[in-house]
C-alpha cells in the first residue's frame, strides 16, 4: 500500500468553482480529478500536495494555504497494488494561472455542473461534502473491474 494526496484548487465561500484535471497518462487515464499523486520517501503529505500541484497544473502553492479535507481508503481487491490512502486538501490562493501538462489537462467547473460520469465512480459520494466545508474520512471498496464500487463507508465531520 502506498499514500498518496489529492488537491482541489476551489473558487468562492462557499465554493462556487472547483479545478480539475483531465488525465492524460497512466492510472486513471481519461478520468477528471483533483491534483496530487505517491507521496516520496521523506516527504510530508502537505510538501507531496504542493509539489504535485506544480508539476501537474502549473499553479504554486504555499504548504501553510492547504486545508486538510479528510482521508480515504482505497481498496482494489481484483488488483493490491493499485490500494492506496489519500490526504484530501482544498487550496483557496495560490500564484500562477493553471496551465495543462503532459499529465493533465486542467479545467474550471461550476460546482453544480461538476463531471461526475467523467471521474472515479467513488467521487459523488464524497466531493459534494468537501467542497461544502466538511471533512471525509472513510474507505471505498472497488469491483473486479477496477472501476464501480463494490462498498463505501464514509464519515463527516
Amino acid at each position: 500500500m502506498h499514500s498518496t494526496t489529492l488537491c482541489l484548487p476551489v473558487q468562492g465561500y462557499p465554493v462556487q468553482k472547483v479545478l480539475l484535471g483531465m488525465k492524460k497518462t497512466g492510472f486513471g487515464r481519461g478520468k477528471y480529478n483533483g491534483f496530487g499523486g505517491k507521496i516520496e520517501v521523506g516527504e510530508t503529505p502537505i510538501a507531496a500536495a504542493v509539489r504535485e500541484l506544480t508539476e501537474e497544473c502549473g499553479i504554486v502553492a504555499k504548504a501553510a494555504d492547504l486545508r486538510p479535507a479528510g482521508e480515504l481508503l482505497f481498496v482494489f481487491p481484483a488488483n493490491q497494488e493499485l490500494n492506496h490512502d489519500v490526504h484530501l486538501y482544498t487550496i483557496y490562493e495560490w500564484q500562477g494561472e493553471p496551465q495543462e501538462t503532459p499529465e493533465m489537462k486542467p479545467m474550471w467547473f461550476e460546482v453544480d455542473d461538476i463531471p461526475y460520469n467523467e471521474m472515479w465512480a467513488d467521487d459523488w459520494y464524497w466531493l459534494p461534502a468537501v467542497l461544502k466545508g466538511k471533512k471525509v474520512n472513510g474507505q471505498v471498496v472497488f469491483s473486479e473491474n477496477n472501476e464501480d464500487v463494490d462498498g463505501i463507508t464514509i464519515r463527516t465531520e
